[in-house]
């Protein structure tokens, strides 16, 4: 398996919640999101999340890598899924940030246009598989929470049939830094920022639920 940094995964997520800056509308939307997922969870015990970006290429892959790490950390029933309008493929210097945030990847299928990815981190037997694919891609659930990390996916995102919510959480795209002196820093950043807000996510899921059951 090929990891590029000794960090532990498990710090790089503790310390980017602590880092991140974000404004007080932001942080309310995310608590949106919190809450809604918190909701569903306890009807149904479980919560697909599907992460959108039109190329599932960046964006989308570091929420979905981040939300699969969330649930372990918090012991969450959550499963984590991406898609786009495009197949493209997983960015190399996504694959990259997120080696140095201290995750695994094992090639499991390998092609020159759209390789696959298992993707693990240390402490876990669990693992996802990482690639560039539709959103109704049929890996991909049929009931879902969808959240579109991209402003572009906007109005596709509203005829998502199967997805019983619809989020617009758009972030940066590092893509602007691509074959430029500051790419591997744009990209660490943006792998930070979306692991901090995976993190308050999640964290809100968890005191809600814990409180839902204290009842």
């Amino acid at each position: 398996m090929l990891k590029t940094s000794s960090i532990s995964t498990k710090n790089f997520f503790e310390k980017a919640s602590k880092k991140i800056l974000i404004t007080e509308d932001r942080k309310n939307y995310l608590l949106k999101i919190a809450e809604t997922i918190a909701n569903e969870y306890a009807k149904n015990n479980v919560v697909n999340l599907t992460f959108i970006c039109t190329h599932n290429s960046r964006r989308s892959q570091l929420a979905q890598v981040w939300s699969f790490f969330a649930a372990t950390y918090f012991k969450l029933n959550i499963y984590s899924f991406s898609g786009g309008n495009e197949v493209t493929c997983f960015n190399r210097s996504t694959i990259k940030t997120l080696q140095k945030a201290g995750f695994y990847f094992q090639l499991s299928d390998f092609s020159h246009q759209n390789p696959k990815y298992e993707i693990s981190f240390e402490g876990t037997k669990k693992s996802i598989i990482g690639y560039s694919k539709l959103v109704d891609n049929p890996e991909n659930p049929f009931n879902f929470i969808a959240i579109a990390t991209c402003s572009n996916t906007a109005a596709n995102c509203a005829f998502i049939s199967d997805a019983s919510y619809r989020f617009q959480l758009p972030f940066e795209d590092p893509k602007r830094s691509d074959g430029t002196l500051l790419q591997e820093e744009t990209y660490m950043e943006i792998n930070r920022q979306i692991a901090g807000e995976i993190y308050l996510i999640f964290n809100e899921v968890k005191q809600q639920i814990s409180s839902t059951y204290l009842l």
